[in-house]
């Protein structure tokens, strides 16, 4: 059996869109199975963290890859169920209405694309999250949803899984 991704989208995004969709194609030909759960059935947060830790329970996952709201609830789930590994796009760190988030990897097994003009998640709190968990950050000149730096988001991700199994 191939190894597998987790794909968390966001909030209000759904789980084949584009950046899904690009960042599944390049792990497909890295050799990975996909997934990407629809959690369009509730904006909470941690009922979508308990459908993830669900699915990664029936076959889990070995990376979590995670945008906003999604990269929220790859964090927390990584802190029940054993992953190798998160990437994170614009995650929803620190934001008010948010509970706390768990994290179970350590940082030199989580990479993130955050955009210097998000205007939902400042890139500050990113660059505190970064900071203290020693995690490598990738800050790029786009909005939140990175749509500007799709391929390069792509190419940062092959880079991080070739790295973590390496």
């Amino acid at each position: 059996m191939k190894p597998l991704i987790h794909f968390v989208h966001g909030k209000e995004s759904g789980p084949w869109g584009t950046k899904i969709r690009h960042l599944a194609k390049i792990a497909e030909e890295m050799g990975y199975d996909v997934e990407s759960l629809d959690y369009s059935s509730t904006t909470d947060p941690e009922v979508r963290v308990g459908m993830l830790v669900d699915a990664c329970r029936k076959r889990p996952a070995d990376f979590l890859v995670g945008s906003s709201m999604g990269g929220w609830v790859a964090m927390t789930a990584s802190a029940s169920i054993p992953v190798k590994g998160l990437f994170l796009l614009a995650p929803a760190i620190d934001i008010p209405g948010y509970p706390p988030y768990r994290l179970g990897c350590e940082g030199n097994a989580i990479e993130i694309v955050h955009g210097w003009r998000d205007s939902l998640i400042p890139a500050a709190n990113v660059i505190r999250f970064s900071q203290n968990t020693l995690c490598t950050l990738h800050l790029v000149d786009d909005e939140h949803r990175l749509k500007n730096r799709l391929v390069q988001t792509g190419h940062y991700l092959a880079s991080f899984l070739k790295r973590m199994n390496g």
